[in-house]
């Protein structure tokens, strides 16, 4: 599958898309406190897409999965499976993922969030994931590399004691929910496909405490660190402009 390429009319499509999946993270943020389950949190999304919004959460149906939202709690690197039965308690950190379809054009991000007080371990563990990738769409533009985009992350994690996800990766986006390009989150500097404008991908690290190594469950989703230890991940879809980028899931709270 090559890479598309958007015109301006796409990616305004695209825009609003992204908005309002950044407007489901916004919306839902009240609710990540102790003792809701991430099964009530999934149902309030999929209400608020397909009632509010008028839209289709992308995940429902998708290669069978059933949920609105992924969300992944401590150990879990992603595709966690929401559940009535899984309570957040004081201390979690948890990332929840969702994707809107409006209009055929799709709009993928997550955000990390702190449930009640955490220990400062995770506190940390969250907000430099964050960096990577504040980091990572800086450097977006036209004539730079994926390889930049891995190599800055890499060494942004590294530099602080962890480890970078090698088994999973952002993704070209559009009307296709996963396309070409792969954005590694790894990497050497100027290597890899060089960017064009228009381009649109996700930008997506998780950044483990412990080793990069990962195994998979037996409900065929969930991705947990191999060693039991915490991970965090953050996304936006970007589009890549004639001089720089436009993050599309940009949230109000952001000044990126």
């Amino acid at each position: 599958m090559k890479i598309t390429i958007k015109n301006k009319e796409e990616i305004n499509k695209m825009r609003v898309a992204g908005k309002l999946a950044a407007e489901v993270l916004e919306m839902i943020t009240p609710f990540v406190v102790p003792g809701v389950s991430t099964g009530e949190l999934d149902d309030i999304c999929y209400k608020y897409i397909t009632e509010v919004q008028k839209s289709i959460p992308a995940n429902v149906g998708y290669r069978g999965y059933e949920k609105t939202i992924c969300s992944s709690v401590n150990q879990v690197i992603c595709h966690g499976i929401p559940d009535k039965n899984k309570i957040l308690k004081n201390g979690d950190i948890l990332n929840i993922d969702v994707t809107v379809i409006k209009d055929g054009w799709h709009g993928d991000t997550s955000k990390m969030f702190l449930v009640g007080k955490c220990q400062p371990h995770n506190e940390r563990l969250v907000k430099i994931t964050q960096e990577c990738l504040y980091k990572a769409i800086e450097i977006v533009k036209p004539g730079a590399y994926l390889g930049d985009i891995g190599n800055i992350i890499q060494k942004h994690a590294e530099s602080n004691y962890y480890s970078v996800v090698e088994d999973y990766c952002g993704h070209g986006i559009g009307t296709v929910y996963h396309e070409e390009p792969q954005v590694l989150h790894y990497g050497n500097p100027n290597t890899g496909i060089q960017l064009k404008e228009g381009m649109c991908f996700t930008i997506e690290p998780m950044i483990n405490q412990g080793s990069k190594y990962t195994k998979s469950l037996s409900d065929g989703w969930t991705v947990e660190t191999k060693d039991g230890r915490n991970s965090a991940q953050w996304e936006h879809t970007l589009a890549v402009t004639n001089d720089g980028v436009e993050v599309l899931t940009k949230r109000s709270e952001e000044s990126i």
